[in-house]
């Protein structure tokens, strides 16, 4: 009787002694899943960074050398999916190395628990760096429009030039100042008419700058339509055209059709140019961004497969 009331008194101390049975058999080990996260994260930013400094070292400003655009497009893209690989396979093997034992389940729950576990390590990681990276995205958009409109303000209190005798710094632009200048430049052969005498030579550079000014927003007020000048507008120019460059009215006449004809061509080509930089930008971030998707689902079996490897191995 001493001898099983002995035996009960030492199976209860070992009972009590045990853990509660609610935490060996929880579901989910979070702490693990953390830990994978992290692990996970660190090292996506450090094959990140390698791939970087890689990328830019095959990089070269020099015609003929360095990597072509198309071969670092396909490096890159070979690289982000490697990234992906490796890191949340080191995740997911933290996680279900680390994640805690649960005794008395089978095979089969223990192996969705696991490739849960690398799942979620994945999942967290990948919620975290998004997170970072719209974090650092937004502050460098917020800093490139405080550049911008720093500048528009040195832009508008640049304007103030023109009262200070700096008149022609406003049509440094390219192509509308260099085409005003050639179709006031005077003829080959032919001189222009000589300015009153009692005119000094600043105030005829004034008087130029203002004259170059008004054809250019009698152009730039034409050309959105994408018609010819309007017979008014077509007349003014061609006074100031025969009065600076000494042409009879009708070569002026034939001046400003040639100068406007090819101002409208320069701002078709500019805006074909600009589409075509849209529709570049369109095509290249549909596809990066569909390889952004394979590499993360990519990522997300990596993280898994490799949690039930580090789960199986936490077991034996």
């Amino acid at each position: 009787m001493e001898d099983i009331d002995r035996l009960a008194a030492e199976y209860a101390t070992a009972r009590a002694a045990e853990p509660p049975v609610g935490r060996l058999r929880a579901a989910v080990s979070w702490s693990a899943i953390a830990a994978g996260a992290v692990g996970m994260a660190a090292f996506s930013l450090i094959l990140l960074t390698l791939g970087t400094g890689l990328g830019l070292s095959s990089l070269s400003p020099w015609p003929g050398s360095g990597a072509h655009a198309r071969t670092f497009g396909v490096a890159a893209i070979i690289w982000i999916c490697v990234t992906q690989v490796m890191s949340a396979g080191l995740g997911g093997y933290l996680a279900g190395r680390l994640r805690r034992h649960w005794p008395g389940i089978g095979t089969d729950e223990t192996h969705f628990r696991d490739t849960a576990h690398g799942f979620l390590a994945w999942a967290l990681a990948t919620l975290v760096s998004a997170a970072i990276l719209t974090s650092a995205i937004s502050g460098l958009a917020r800093e490139g429009v405080s550049v911008g409109a720093q500048s528009a303000e040195r832009m508008a209190s640049g304007t103030g030039a023109l009262n200070r005798g700096n008149a022609l710094a406003a049509y440094s632009t390219w192509p509308l100042g260099y085409l005003i200048d050639g179709m006031l430049r005077p003829a080959a052969g032919t001189a222009a008419p000589a300015a009153p005498a009692d005119t000094s030579g600043a105030d005829q550079v004034l008087a130029t700058a203002q004259q170059k000014q008004e054809i250019a927003r009698i152009f730039l007020n034409s050309l959105p339509a994408g018609g010819a000048l309007s017979p008014e507008d077509t007349d003014y120019v061609t006074r100031i055209v025969a009065q600076k460059t000494g042409l009879s009215t009708t070569d002026a006449r034939a001046r400003v059709a040639t100068t406007w004809s090819r101002l409208q061509e320069k701002a078709q080509a500019e805006e074909s140019a600009a589409r075509a930089a849209v529709e570049t930008a369109r095509k290249a971030t549909v596809h990066v961004t569909l390889w952004l998707f394979i590499s993360l689902l990519m990522g997300a079996f990596a993280a898994s497969l490799m949690a039930t490897i580090g789960g199986r191995m936490r077991e034996f």
